[in-house]
């Protein structure tokens, strides 16, 4: 089984510290703690914003695992698909629970993309016959008693300001390109690593929308928090990600309809605006046959 690494961050104002199993501790102010894996938009969508559309294009992925073969599964291969499963589930229902509390466009478009990221990973549930963590689970309420402990953190700390709901966001989409980077390299069944990587994609997609987000409504800088700064000015500094799907890709392209220019089903933000633009785009990647398991997000 994988060791369990560990993140334990000074709690929000003081308040609360979350003790978590492992050997590993990472001291920061005003940063959320988080169990790692078992392994080591803001403003109202506006007719002239740029940003991230929900374009329908031929897309450039490697199309629908259902093609590919399933393997056998290692301890570590299990744990991190029902660790992924309820780590997904933990950003949908923060950004579930700050959109309503804050009703800013950004928290509610993503919470429909991490929807679709549970949704892929149910789907490899599903193929190795693996009983699912988040089954009959409402908004807030996890298996694991560390997401458990995080969820109830996380929403303290995005409930104190708008400015700190955002910075949770992009803390949330750290976390999960370095738990998602570990299982990438510890698997070697291409299904699984196909939905990884899409989801990973789909994360630095998120962080560069939390964090312009911030800059545009509060003013502020976000400041990685998990990842080296090298990682993360990569990310930021890099095109929109597309892990599109072959057939009905969502590749980049322009939409039409509420938003302007886009790329695929995803969210951004744009010069003024944040939001989830919907219309019809034009991908300029390779088109397939099939379905699409994830949705550029």
């Amino acid at each position: 089984m994988k060791t369990k690494k560990i993140l334990a961050i000074a709690a929000i104002a003081g308040l609360l510290v979350v003790t978590l199993v492992g050997t590993q501790v990472l001291a920061s102010t005003n940063v959320p703690s988080w169990p790692r894996s078992n392994n080591a938009e803001t403003a109202p969508v506006s007719q002239n914003s740029q940003g991230y559309g929900r374009g329908h294009g031929p897309g450039n992925g490697t199309g629908p695992i259902v093609t590919l073969p399933t393997g056998d599964l290692s301890d570590d291969e299990t744990a991190g698909l029902l660790y992924m499963r309820e780590e997904e589930k933990l950003a949908r229902d923060v950004y579930t629970t700050l959109g309503e509390q804050w009703d800013v466009q950004v928290f509610q478009n993503i919470a429909r993309s991490e929807q679709r990221h549970m949704d892929a990973v149910a789907t490899l549930l599903d193929r190795y016959g693996l009983e699912d963590p988040a089954a009959n689970k409402a908004i807030g309420e996890f298996t694991n008693p560390d997401l458990q402990a995080l969820y109830d953190e996380l929403v303290a700390q995005g409930s104190t300001s708008l400015a700190d709901a955002l910075k949770v966001g992009a803390a949330i989409e750290e976390i999960d390109i370095l738990d998602l980077k570990d299982y990438i390299a510890k698997t070697d069944n291409e299904d699984i690593q196909q939905v990884y990587e899409r989801l990973m994609a789909g994360s630095e997609n998120h962080l560069r929308a939390f964090t312009s987000t911030l800059e545009t409504m509060t003013g502020e800088s976000y400041g990685p928090q998990y990842l080296d700064l090298d990682t993360y000015n990569a990310i930021i500094n890099s095109p929109h990600g597309n892990p599109a799907g072959a057939g009905e890709g969502h590749g980049p392209g322009h939409g039409h309809g509420r938003g302007g220019h886009g790329y695929g089903e995803n969210v951004g933000s744009g010069a003024e605006h944040s939001g989830e633009m919907q219309g019809h785009g034009h991908g300029p990647h390779g088109a397939g046959n099939g379905e699409c398991l994830e949705e550029g997000q």
